[in-house]
């Protein structure tokens, strides 16, 4: 395992520090805790939105911090939940008494640790609700969830919801475009190679040469299917054909795409992706409105990539054209 760092205990702490010195005018860390924050919290004129998960796959979710997306990030060690205090601590730090929504992929952990620490804030008066999202058709039930697991369609949640809660509307209304968004929303990914945790110092899983793995999690797991690796073009229909058959788009339907490099995939290859995703979806009769190549959504140094399809209607598409000004998501 070759990494930049100084010791393996230390990453997670070093790398909050090393995000709040490159985005001073936007972030803060709140002392005490593992929750970066914009600087102006709590905004009394807004629904407070509130992401996370383990550290590892950056820019996700501090990345997204910002006017229009989220206002708090809660940091796990590397693919590990973040705790129920940490959690709760965001929750605190927040709200300003228009409630808190929180934006959950669905981890078993991730799951256990927002509910209780929404729990325990709605005992001492404070509204709040929850997003949970499931896009990834690969796998419906595994170790890690029941369901279908959240993966890089989160950052359309963060998107579209933080639109709407910038427009001052209600907790409630939050949650419903949420809800909608994520309903919404499909990915599935592959893998070239795995990744490393620094703690443990050895590849998550192993793949020789020729091999790729489909339907890949974004924390090192295996997926559904190790075969030979493919030409992009095979790729990108291996993973597009089972999101279309779930989403069961008609003709003429607009999505936006997002093409998300896992970690250690080339620029260069994310668009080769591009390309014959574009075809497929142009032989389907479906609509681009917009596109979305890069690391959004990383599992450490993976090679890989994972695809994102997300059905808009108009009232989606004015709240994705929206402003946003979070360090890796700007419109």
């Amino acid at each position: 395992m070759k990494k930049i760092m100084n010791h393996p205990d230390q990453v997670v702490e070093e790398m909050m520090t090393g995000m709040v010195l490159a985005n001073p005018q936007r972030l803060q860390r709140i002392k005490g805790t593992t929750v970066l924050s914009k600087k102006t919290i709590p905004n009394a004129k807004k629904v407070a939105l509130i992401s996370g998960g383990g550290s590892g796959h950056e820019p996700a979710h501090a990345g997204y911090i910002g006017k229009g997306m989220l206002d708090a990030a809660v940091i796990g060690e590397v693919f590990t939940a973040p705790t129920m205090d940490q959690i709760y601590a965001a929750i605190k730090a927040t709200h300003s008494g228009h409630g808190v929504c929180l934006i959950v992929k669905n981890y078993a952990g991730d799951i256990m640790n927002f509910d209780m620490a929404a729990e325990l804030a709605v005992t001492e008066g404070i509204d709040v609700e929850q997003v949970v999202v499931k896009d990834d058709v690969a796998i419906e039930d595994s170790i890690f969830t029941t369901g279908r697991r959240g993966i890089a369609g989160t950052i359309f949640i963060h998107k579209i919801t933080g639109a709407l809660a910038e427009q001052g509307a209600t907790l409630q209304e939050v949650k419903r475009i949420g809800e909608k968004a994520a309903n919404a929303v499909r990915s599935m990914g592959i893998a070239l190679s795995s990744c490393s945790i620094p703690a443990a110092g050895e590849p998550t899983f192993t793949l020789s040469d020729s091999e790729m793995e489909v339907g890949i999690g974004i924390h090192g797991e295996p997926g559904i299917e190790r075969m030979e690796v493919a030409s992009a073009q095979e790729i990108a229909r291996q993973l597009v054909e089972p999101i279309l058959a779930d989403l069961q788009l008609g003709k003429g339907a607009e999505v936006a795409l997002m093409i998300n490099g896992m970690g250690a995939t080339p620029q260069m290859e994310l668009y080769i992706v591009m390309k014959e995703v574009h075809s497929l979806l142009e032989k389907r009769e479906v609509l681009i409105y917009q596109s979305f190549v890069g690391e959004y959504m990383t599992s450490l140094e993976m090679g890989g990539v994972s695809i994102t399809i997300f059905a808009l209607d108009e009232e989606l598409k004015h709240l994705l054209n929206e402003e946003s000004d979070a360090p890796y998501f700007r419109v």
